[in-house]
């Protein structure tokens, strides 16, 4: 049993009819009710909880400074490789996008790896179009090889492994798989991914679990929100977290909720989410699963961005570039999506230390011995 006959069970009940039949008196149980079940979490996105929302924001802050503390965890993409063998509608790096292709040698990767560095952070994560000829699980080792001289805690978005390919990047020094299903509805997934292996609905779904089973320290998943009716996609993304929490209970669960962005080819979302449906997701994720981490990328604005802080979100992307060799130098490199929070560290850790919240550089330290002991990063209330 994976979360692929897990999804497939849900999916028999009609989604929709559900959300019709929630009523008010339900949200109102469902903020005074210290544990929620899946009816809660599906009733505090319904229409029926917009209302209630500001309610909803303040147990939500309360929970995330119980279990997290005043503490938001930084970190930075780092592109490798542009090159991809897919044909996802939504993507600049569309295998029939005619873009200009490449690839970062090891000694650019140390070049980027060392801007980065100075700006303090301690936490990145490395990206790839999804292209194993261009892209092998070795050139990723050899990369990370590289990296892990100036980064203790280096994460992935690559395209899915196999479960002892997990096992060969875990033993080379990474330690963080952050992988999106994009759409959760299989029928919508195929329809946008019509050509190249990530057209492989199931592989990918079970991608957290092999990276899982092989002991990675933290996951994180999420649906790309704009592709498909949100409510929906942000229910099944919480009921794979809630899944995931479940089974690997000693692993690090997030969840991102990205949102469309414009990018080479200009594919327009058919589903939009205006910035209510981004705070009510990310209150009732948190409602729903208090010890979740929720991750908001540089895709939002800085002005949204400061403003979700105190809402549930515990870790925020900075200084970011998703052209490849961005952090050093992107000339005639076309990204993967337009950002939108251009601040640069400095920027944001000023502006995370304004808000009374501490800006986490690192979340754990290496000891002599060998071992990883992982620092707890609560500050107690002001």
């Amino acid at each position: 049993m994976t979360f692929f006959d897990e999804i497939h069970r849900i999916h028999n009940e009609d989604f929709s009819s559900l959300i019709e039949k929630v009523k008010p008196s339900q949200i109102e149980n469902a903020l005074n009710n210290p544990e929620l079940n899946y009816l809660d979490f599906l009733a505090l996105l319904s229409p029926h909880a917009i209302p209630l929302l500001e309610d909803a924001a303040q147990s939500a802050h309360r929970l995330t400074v119980r279990h997290f503390g005043w503490t938001i965890q930084l970190y930075t993409p780092l592109y490798l490789a542009n090159f991809c063998v897919n044909y996802c509608v939504y993507c600049g790096f569309n295998a029939a996008n005619d873009i200009p292709r490449r690839q970062l040698s090891l000694s650019e990767v140390e070049l980027e790896a060392q801007v980065i560095a100075e700006t303090g952070l301690q936490h990145i994560l490395i990206l790839t179009g999804e292209s194993r000829q261009h892209s092998s699980v070795s050139y990723i080792k050899d990369c990370v090889s590289v990296l892990k001289k100036y980064f203790p805690s280096i994460s992935i978005e690559i395209y899915p492994l196999a479960g002892e390919e997990y096992a060969e990047l875990m033993a080379a020094g990474v330690d963080g798989l952050t992988i999106y299903q994009e759409v959760y509805d299989e029928a919508v997934y195929q329809r946008l991914h019509p050509k190249g292996p990530k057209r492989d609905y199931r592989f990918r779904l079970e991608a957290p679990e092999r990276a899982g089973q092989a002991g990675i320290r933290t996951i994180n998943i999420g649906a790309l929100l704009g592709l498909n009716d949100w409510r929906s996609e942000v229910f099944l993304s919480g009921m794979h977290a809630a899944y995931l929490q479940k089974i690997f209970p000693d692993i690090e669960i997030s969840v991102s909720l990205p949102r469309i962005r414009p990018q080479y080819g200009n594919f327009q979302p058919e589903f939009p989410v205006s910035d209510q449906d981004l705070v009510q997701s990310i209150l009732a994720l948190r409602l729903f699963l208090p010890r979740i981490g929720i991750t908001i990328s540089t895709r939002e604005s800085s002005h949204l961005r400061d403003n979700l802080i105190q809402l549930g979100v515990t870790k925020m992307s900075a200084g970011s570039s998703t052209a490849i060799g961005g952090h050093t130098d992107n000339s005639g490199s076309i990204g993967q999506f337009e950002i939108s929070d251009k601040r640069t560290v400095t920027e944001m850790r000023t502006a995370i230390s304004n808000l009374g919240y501490k800006p986490v550089l690192k979340d754990w330290h290496d000891l002599n011995m060998g071992g990883k002991t992982y620092e707890a990063t609560t500050i107690l209330p002001r």
